[in-house]
């Protein structure tokens, strides 16, 4: 049975997903991936685990892939950063399928252990395929999480209204009530 997922924002896209495996709680800074058994945890939460195993390869080759998404996240466009992402690019491919259903598409690994780091990479791509401009870091201060913004005029600023919108909106209500 896999472990509980601890995180306090779940359910983005693959590679946001992956880069929410970062978060700070009471302080200080939370790492889901520092061991195998977080790196089951993630995989689980988002559909992978069947068809990747966790363990200390894997891992490796996840928190690489996290590294080089985060540096083009927070740089986009940097040439290094691209080059990292496209270095674990390298490490698949897509392969065209003919099924029963009508055409498909299927991902090929020569090291399988490269495949959630792939996974996560070849999704940010279609994030920025489809709505680049949706891509967001929650917009408090002290919050590290990223989502793509979903919301009908894409004006959303927080991971989450209920933890890091409400500390903003009590910030402010302090503030106001401290000048009066």
């Amino acid at each position: 049975m896999t472990a509980i997922d601890p995180r306090p924002l779940t359910g983005e896209p693959v590679s946001l997903d992956l880069l929410n495996t970062r978060w700070n709680e009471e302080g200080g800074r939370r790492d889901l991936l520092t061991e195998v058994e977080g790196l089951a945890v993630w995989l689980a939460a988002n559909g992978l685990a069947e068809r990747f195993t966790a363990d200390a390869t894997t891992l490796r080759h996840t928190l690489a892939a996290r590294d080089a998404l985060a540096a083009l996240v927070d740089h986009p466009g940097d040439p290094s950063a691209t080059a990292r992402v496209d270095a674990v690019l390298g490490h698949g491919r897509i392969r065209a399928t003919l099924t029963a259903e009508g055409p498909g598409e299927e991902a090929e690994f020569a090291d399988p252990a490269w495949g959630p780091g792939w996974t996560a990479a070849r999704d940010y791509l279609d994030l920025l395929r489809t709505a680049p401009d949706r891509i967001r870091a929650c917009a408090h201060e002290a919050c590290i999480l990223h989502f793509f913004d979903t919301s009908r005029n894409g004006t959303r600023r927080w991971c989450s209204m209920a933890v890091c919108g409400n500390r903003a909106k009590a910030s402010r209500h302090y503030a106001r009530t401290k000048e009066s």
